[in-house]
This record gives structure tokens, C-alpha cells and sequence, in this order.
């Protein structure tokens, strides 16, 4: 199941975001994706960040995007706010199913995202 919460007030694109839950958690996952505002980030992680993962247990997580920052970073990655909250949506996914930071990690975000 796939809850999303939009908190910020910026404008979320749509995506096939249960789609990709699926694809990568399998179907029996239970995902709430948060939009959050810049304070509500902070206060959970004490930094702005643009993602968050909370693997609540071993079916049930949550990831928080901070559509502010990402908007804002997009053009450091040579990427459209749409395909860089989408990368980061997908990177998100990938640490709640136990990807840490490498490049095998690289690797599979960019083949999800081309949709391979």
C-alpha cells in the first residue's frame, strides 16, 4: 500500500510512484512518501537534506522528499526538478530495500529510472 502526504505547499509532479514501489519492494510493502516542508526535514534530521528513508520495519517504511531543495539542486545535476525529485524518489526506494551508498547503487538507480 502507498500513502502519499503532501505537506509542502510546492506543486508534486505524478509519477507512477506505486509502480516503482512494487518494482522495487515487491507488492506486500507498506510506503508513505511525505512532501515535507524545509522545518519539518530539519526537525527530523537536524540538516536540510532533500531525502530521507525510515525502514519502520521489515515491510513498512517511509521516505521524506523535500521539494523545496530539490528544486533548487536540480540544475547542479544537470537534471529538471521533475526527473531529480524522481531520481531521489527511486534513491529513496533503494535504501529502504537495503542499498547503501556505491556504485551498484548508482547503477541500479539509473537503470530504474530509464524505466529498464
Amino acid at each position: 500500500m502507498l500513502s502519499i502526504v503532501k505537506i509542502s505547499k510546492a506543486k508534486i509532479p505524478r509519477f507512477p510512484y506505486h509502480a516503482m514501489m512494487e518494482k522495487v519492494l515487491g507488492g506486500k510493502y507498506d510506503l508513505e512518501v511525505i512532501f515535507a516542508t524545509p522545518a519539518m526535514i530539519k526537525k527530523i534530521y537536524r540538516k536540510n537534506t532533500n531525502v530521507l528513508s525510515f525502514n519502520l520495519s521489515g515491510a513498512q517504511g517511509q521516505i521524506f522528499l523535500e521539494p523545496n531543495l530539490i528544486k533548487k539542486e536540480a540544475p547542479l545535476y544537470n537534471r529538471s526538478f521533475r526527473d531529480h525529485l524522481w531520481a531521489l524518489y527511486v534513491h529513496g526506494l533503494l535504501h529502504l530495500q537495503g542499498f547503501t551508498h556505491s556504485r551498484g547503487m548508482e547503477i541500479m538507480e539509473k537503470k530504474l529510472c530509464r524505466g529498464i
